[in-house]
């Protein structure tokens, strides 16, 4: 053996000496696909149907002008500095009248102040998960979401989801039958992404009957429910934190990302004392507070009554989007792809038939110069492929009438072939 072949066996490849040192719980990790599409979507020639993002052009940029002109120099001193790890005082008064007009029980709460609503969710992920813990979660469910629980080595226990909600039958299933209990339940009540449905009164009474008892927290994730497209639907959109059932720990969690703007990077969540507690000791380990600047904008921006007005104004501008959307959809779609009408939110979760790879028809869609999110990247195993998501909240009525049509072609090209 010469001194060549020596050192090949005793110098151990670098790819593998890196890896080697990362901690287990970072191995389930992944780029999601949604971020991978979104690096594709920037490219000029591309319609892209993928992200969840806002639309650009509706940010309130001439009142967030106004506000910060008119700070006086104390308040440009504190937007500038580290804040509390709760929140700046300020908002945190202002955000509780705001959450109170929707009917939370804030003052026999606490509220925290998070760095977007995502922080929120890992921060309770952190709080409840030890390695190998069950969590019950929706099949589809949000990726944040997903990747905040992969995190910390949960197993997570699918409940498929149905027109109204999660299917109630599998999940009184999944409690009678897990061994030990699941550490949470995590749902998104309204405006789901990506499924875009309201959970039904019934459903969320009913998981309230199954809950119970049992000791186990729910984390109630509703971001979108500043933009619903009609008033007669406000009764069935009530969340569980706003019904405080009693015996059971709801921790709500919400954000200014779709309605103020992501970048921002400013969200909330509403917990019981105790949770309270837990949670601000790992929010302080994290960042130690969230950002200030966007703290103090968002405390003038509620407090000026600005916020009512330009959600109104938004909410009819994603109202028109997601009503081109339908319209685009039932002209262009074959009749075997079907989808629930969105009653708000930024999405349509289009079914097609069983069995369907929608991978193979985002890379037709792709050479047609669209995209969209594929089934898969919302099943919690990873495996479900037969549905696509398709979002209206980034794109324009005339970009959804030439976009769409070449969606439902290459679903034609791989479908009919």
């Amino acid at each position: 053996m010469n001194a060549t072949e020596m050192k090949r066996q005793t110098v151990p490849n670098s790819g593998d000496s890196v890896q080697h040192r990362f901690a287990q719980s970072s191995e389930g990790l992944s780029s999601s696909e949604i971020r991978d599409l979104m690096s594709l979507a920037s490219a000029p020639d591309i319609i892209s149907f993928a992200g969840g993002m806002p639309g650009n052009e509706l940010f309130p940029l001439d009142e967030m002008d106004r506000i910060y002109n008119n700070l006086t120099e104390s308040e440009k001193q504190t937007a500038l500095q580290y804040g509390p790890t709760s929140g700046i005082p300020s908002l945190l008064e202002s955000l509780t009248g705001y959450l109170e007009t929707k009917g939370l029980p804030v003052k026999e709460n606490r509220l925290l102040i998070t760095t977007g609503s995502l922080q929120a969710i890992h921060i309770l992920a952190r709080a409840f998960i030890d390695p190998g813990d069950r969590v019950l979660v929706e099949n589809p469910s949000f990726i944040g979401a997903l990747s905040a629980f992969r995190a910390c080595q949960a197993e997570l226990r699918a409940i498929p989801l149905r027109g109204d909600g999660m299917d109630m039958s599998l999940l009184a299933k999944e409690l009678n039958s897990a061994s030990p209990q699941p550490k949470f339940l995590y749902y998104a009540p309204n405006f789901h992404n990506p499924a875009g449905i309201i959970y039904s009164m019934e459903v969320k009474q009913q998981m309230i009957a199954l809950l119970r008892g049992r000791n186990i927290p729910v984390i109630e994730d509703d971001v979108y429910s500043d933009i619903w497209f009609d008033e007669k639907d406000l009764p069935e959109m009530m969340n569980l934190k706003a019904m405080n059932p009693e015996g059971i720990d709801i921790c709500f969690t919400g954000s200014f990302s779709k309605i103020l703007g992501p970048g921002l990077r400013l969200g909330w969540m509403l917990v019981p004392e105790a949770i309270y507690r837990k949670c601000e000791l790992i929010k302080q380990s994290i960042d130690a507070c969230s950002p200030s600047l966007s703290q103090v904008l968002a405390d003038k921006f509620i407090r000026s009554g600005e916020i009512y007005r330009y959600t109104a104004r938004i909410r009819e501008e994603y109202k028109n989007r997601g009503e081109t959307m339908i319209a685009t959809l039932e002209e262009h779609l074959p009749e075997y792809v079907t989808f629930e009408r969105p009653r708000g939110g930024f999405y349509t979760w289009l079914q097609l038939p069983k069995g369907t790879d929608t991978t193979i028809i985002l890379k037709r869609a792709i050479e047609k110069g669209v995209v969209f999110v594929t089934g898969k990247t919302f099943d919690p195993a990873g495996v479900q492929n037969d549905h696509m998501r398709v979002s209206f909240c980034n794109t324009d009525a005339a970009t959804i009438r030439r976009g769409i049509p070449l969606i439902a072609q290459a679903i034609r090209e791989i479908i009919e072939k």
